[in-house]
């Protein structure tokens, strides 16, 4: 079977969450399966374009309305460094910048490079038996492929939409409607949603399967999805919650090239010390006390703007008997407050403003506890980067945090689990943590249960295939 995935962001090409991470991961596993994986990206000008070389395959352009016309290229990388075929869209002027998003030609930009992709598809000789888009940015080419006029000899092959964040949906004015190819008229409800162009909810309406990263989140999209919620309980039927997973080949704590002193389930209470002392070295924080961190986006979708309370609460009511390491950039006033609190509770608390990837990992490998107080979590692969790493997880009971952490209060249980997003639910779950801390032997059991744990890959990329195999 020969599956082309389509997607904004890819582990290590480009990167700015769990998307990149999934979609640098699952086609190499799916390979590895006996099947044919691809993946197609917009051209970025990042550190791995530069550092690796590329041929020409493809060559195109398009009438794209009020936008004019829109040449682009197709690359391809040479050497399979990732493990399965890389495709790259350089269109000048749109896709070939450093970052990712944020620009305020973003609809331009990605409705172009979804026109590329089903254009050049268009022209493939041999066509794959499935396209599996990922989130709104790719969300359209299912509709493109079935309803517009220049592409419906695509309509053959069979698409799967996977949303990894239902709250982000790609908005587009009506007056950019002709950014799209010509389409049927009697089609054209299938864009809209509550007067605008939605490319999430198209996608949801046009692609053959849609999944989501985890069973809980699903759930969730029929009563929290940012105004679909009327949309998810009506194509139920057709949707699936796939845990994601993680590539156990760069996240394993005995060969991880990011750290400096590498360490497996047989010596991790010595591998971690070691680490824990250059976290507690570089940030001037206590090695003898337990060491919490908070990695990811400081935004509200995170509870980040509660970490300044949480970590305030806790360090008074419970005596300074923890440390805190924060790393992530996001909302700007969060930014300010916790880079603000380094001077107010030195020798307690640091943090690091912005993101590194090296850092990241030593963290994992160095603390003791990873707080995930999530609002919405659709899957989390922190919690399950961190208990790898023997990093026992403090997280939110919803979305896949619920299907990845059993609390350790119940049978079999491995982590520290809350229900609401409050200072007090969060402060009070600091507290069992400290209560974990002080059990040696049961923090013991703790770790090495959650380094055995398998929350690799080849389960889920199995279950993709049998899902394609069903279309």
């Amino acid at each position: 079977m020969e599956i082309l995935h389509v997607s904004a962001e890819c582990y290590p090409v480009a990167k700015a969450g769990g998307l990149g991470d999934v979609v640098g991961a699952l086609p190499k596993y799916q390979n590895q399966l006996g099947h044919i994986a691809k993946v197609v990206m917009p051209m970025y000008r990042t550190k791995f374009l530069g550092a690796n070389s590329f041929d020409v395959v493809h060559k195109g352009g398009f009438h794209m309305g009020s936008a004019g016309f829109i040449n682009y290229t197709i690359i391809k990388e040479k050497t399979n460094v990732l493990g399965f075929d890389l495709y790259l869209v350089d269109i000048y002027g749109l896709l070939d910048r450093e970052g990712i998003y944020g620009y305020g030609d973003d609809v331009e930009r990605f409705v172009a490079f979804q026109i590329s992709v089903v254009d050049w598809l268009s022209k493939w000789q041999h066509q794959p038996d499935v396209v599996h888009v990922h989130d709104y940015h790719t969300a359209l080419i299912p509709f493109m492929m079935k309803h517009c006029y220049d592409y419906q000899q695509l309509d053959h092959i069979k698409t799967v939409l996977t949303i990894h964040n239902g709250q982000y949906q790609g908005w587009i004015g009506w007056d950019k409607a002709n950014f799209i190819p010509a389409w049927d008229s009697w089609k054209g409800g299938l864009l809209e949603w509550e007067n605008t162009i939605n490319p999430l909810a198209c996608g949801v309406k046009c692609a053959d399967k849609v999944t989501t990263v985890s069973n809980s989140y699903l759930d969730e999209l029929k009563y929290m999805s940012n105004g679909l919620e009327a949309l998810f309980e009506y194509e139920k039927g057709k949707c699936v919650g796939i845990l994601n997973g993680i590539d156990d080949a760069v996240w394993d704590p005995a060969t991880d090239t990011y750290l400096d002193i590498n360490f497996s389930l047989e010596d991790a209470d010595e591998g971690k010390f070691a680490n824990k002392k250059i976290l507690c070295d570089q940030f001037g924080l206590d090695i003898t006390k337990p060491l919490i961190i908070f990695i990811g986006r400081l935004v509200h979708e995170k509870a980040a703007d509660l970490l300044p309370a949480v970590i305030g609460d806790s360090i008074y009511h419970m005596e300074g008997r923890m440390n805190f390491l924060i790393l992530g950039s996001g909302e700007s006033w969060v930014e300010e407050q916790l880079a603000g609190m380094t001077h107010t509770l030195t020798g307690y608390y640091n943090s690091r403003i912005g993101y590194n990837e090296k850092l990241s990992h030593q963290m994992y490998a160095g603390a003791d506890f990873l707080l995930m107080p999530s609002r919405v979590e659709p899957c989390g692969l922190n919690q399950m980067y961190a208990m790898r790493y023997g990093t026992v997880p403090i997280v939110r009971n919803t979305g896949g945090l619920r299907d990845t952490v059993i609390d350790y209060g119940e049978p079999g249980g491995y982590g520290i689990k809350f229900n609401n997003a409050t200072v007090g639910d969060i402060t009070y779950s600091v507290y069992r943590a400290l209560e974990l801390y002080k059990d040696p032997k049961k923090m013991d059991a703790v770790r090495a249960t959650i380094m055995q744990l398998d929350n690799s890959w080849e389960k889920s990329a199995g279950t993709y295939i049998e899902l394609y195999k069903q279309l």
